[in-house]
């Protein structure tokens, strides 16, 4: 089973010879570059690309991929999804997870009350936030050991400090 983790989009063009601008999801934004071949997903297919060279560009990101050498070409992407394959990203430290990797989990309170299961993450500065999906919407801090009490990947469960009424 190949896993992608969605790593940033294609969101327009720049210059005449095929450059893509990139808004990156990695931090640092131009850790994007490290990676290659990029899947990119558009209108419900999945098309393998190799990066040919790439830079950071006033606050994003500009790349040349080899199969692309023109404008019109470049054209076409625009809007594509950029996910690599879950092998190319580097080993997390312990206690640290990549947001793929908490999507789907499910959440469970002290209580042991499923507050149902992880949709998405948000970025708001402060803190990263658990977007949560059960019988309503839940949005949950992702402050570890105040709120987030365990992640336990094996088992798919996400632990939590959080009243089911909140």
């Amino acid at each position: 089973m190949i896993t992608r983790v969605s790593i940033g989009r294609i969101n327009g063009l720049y210059g005449v010879r095929g450059w893509i601008k990139v808004f990156s999801y990695a931090r640092p934004i131009t850790n994007i570059l490290n990676y290659s071949p990029w899947q990119l997903y558009q209108h419900g297919q999945w098309q393998t690309v190799s990066l040919s060279e790439g830079q950071a560009h006033g606050k994003g990101i500009i790349a040349r991929l080899d199969s692309i050498s023109n404008r019109d070409e470049a054209a076409r992407l625009v809007g594509s999804e950029i996910a690599v394959n879950r092998e190319q990203l580097p080993p997390t430290p312990k206690g640290e997870y990549y947001w793929a990797d908490l999507i789907g989990l499910t959440v469970v309170n002290r209580e042991d009350i499923t507050l149902g299961q992880v949709d998405h993450l948000l970025e708001t500065g402060a803190n990263d936030v658990l977007v949560v999906k059960g019988e309503r919407e839940r949005l949950i801090p992702f402050l570890r050991e105040q709120v987030v009490v365990d992640v336990d990947l094996a088992q798919g469960v996400l632990r939590v400090d959080w009243d089911e009424d909140f």
